[in-house]
């Protein structure tokens, strides 16, 4: 189920309750269980997905029963953490910078260790949290100014 919070909490109660229900919900997602991810977290009808593997941003029209279970697959036997870089809150929505650390088997990978930085933006629909945005790139750990060169012109990396 997506979070409920009371009308009278405060921003920094929501905030609080939605960096622990998105720890949850990831590491569901992490370990292959979707459908525990998705009773956790519902989309916006607007929710934009900027994966870290860049490409076209896709959009919630896109996030089909059929693409929602080739997701469960994709990710394997993994765990997750994360660390809080930033919040803001007001009352309609909430955006979590966050750092996530996952060890985990993804798209038939070896498991592994995967950092990500990520911006998630919740907003609030009647009582319930949904999520609207999610950014994530594979930056954490840095990279030279030559590689982000050579990203942004579409070349490989370790160009």
């Amino acid at each position: 189920m997506p979070l409920v919070v009371a009308e009278a909490a405060t921003a920094d109660d929501v905030i609080a309750k939605l960096i622990d229900h998105t720890q949850q919900a990831n590491a569901a997602l992490m370990r292959g269980d979707v459908g525990a991810y998705r009773q956790m977290i519902s989309i916006t009808d607007d929710f934009v997905l900027m994966s870290p593997f860049g490409g076209v941003p896709s959009k919630a029209a896109e996030y089909t029963p059929e693409r929602w279970e080739r997701m469960g697959r994709f990710f394997r036997n993994g765990t997750h953490r994360q660390e809080v870089v930033q919040t803001y809150g007001s009352q309609d929505m909430v955006v979590l910078a966050l750092i996530e650390r996952d060890s985990v088997e993804v798209g038939g990978l070896p498991a592994q260790e995967w950092a990500l930085r990520v911006t998630l933006v919740y907003r609030r629909v009647g009582t319930e949290w949904h999520l609207a945005h999610r950014h994530a790139d594979p930056l954490a750990n840095g990279i030279s100014l030559q590689q982000a060169a050579a990203l942004g012109r579409g070349l490989p990396a370790s160009q």
